[in-house]
């Protein structure tokens, strides 16, 4: 039996015969937050996909709170939440029509939606744009309604895939910031995806991938404690730099 809300282990995934994952395994636990670092071409992407049941691994699996993703995806899904690299949002629609749309496909009754939807939205300081078309939002309101929209059917594991990608450092901080406090209020479980080093720090661990392997898995201050130097840049560099393992 294990506590982890996300748990996966041993992730193997070859396409065309060249691997992107050789045999990463994942944890997280209620209230933790994993950073997950890397350059493009890691493997983050193919790692979240798996996650998130798009594909299916060639070797390993895959649980989020309990439930096998292979032979229960529906439970799975439902405790997941996802903000992906590339926006979900219709920029036609309005922000609430996004919202709700989201809501009807988890089979939310529409006062609960409603009430949920407003709840997510005036945490975010966006209650005055509810009736606002997505196109009109700029780059970082709309990440913040993806991330409301991720959690209106109350996930208990969050995954960012590149969230913050286009959006200008204050947005980049307002958005990090907040899913770091949904971790401590709401016990969320979170894996925050990115290839900027400046994005971690703030993580509960840090797990560094290349080239389909983990370099590292554990707490900044352990993997600052076993460094050559100083500097958290400099070293991270340096761990990702190595030769294959």
């Amino acid at each position: 039996m294990t506590d982890d809300l996300l748990n996966a282990r041993d992730l193997h995934k070859a396409y065309g015969g060249k691997p992107a994952l050789k045999g990463v395994s994942v944890s997280l636990r209620a209230g933790e937050m994993l950073a997950l670092l890397g350059p493009n071409g890691a493997g983050k992407s193919t790692l979240l996909q798996l996650l998130t049941g798009l594909f299916s691994p060639d070797q390993g699996s895959v649980q989020v709170a309990g439930h096998d993703m292979q032979q229960h995806p529906s439970r799975a899904l439902a405790a997941l939440g996802v903000v992906f690299q590339q926006s979900a949002l219709d920029l036609d629609l309005t922000v609430m029509a996004n919202l709700l749309f989201h809501t009807d496909l988890h089979g939310l009754p529409r006062s609960l939606a409603r009430q949920r939807i407003g709840d997510g939205l005036s945490a975010v300081g966006l209650a005055d744009q509810a009736g606002a078309t997505v196109r009109s939002l700029s780059g970082g309101t709309r990440r913040k309604v993806e991330l409301v929209r991720a959690l209106l059917h109350e996930p208990r594991v969050l995954l960012m895939d590149e969230a913050t990608v286009g959006l200008d450092p204050a947005s980049r901080q307002q958005l990090l910031e907040s899913v770091r406090g949904l971790c401590q209020s709401r016990g969320l479980a979170v894996l925050w995806a990115t290839h900027l080093i400046e994005e971690v720090k703030t993580a509960d661990r840090l797990m560094l991938l290349h080239q389909g392997t983990v370099r590292f898995d554990g707490r900044i201050e352990d993997f600052m404690a076993a460094a050559e130097g100083p500097d958290f840049q400099t070293e991270v560099l340096r761990a990702l730099q190595k030769p294959g393992l």
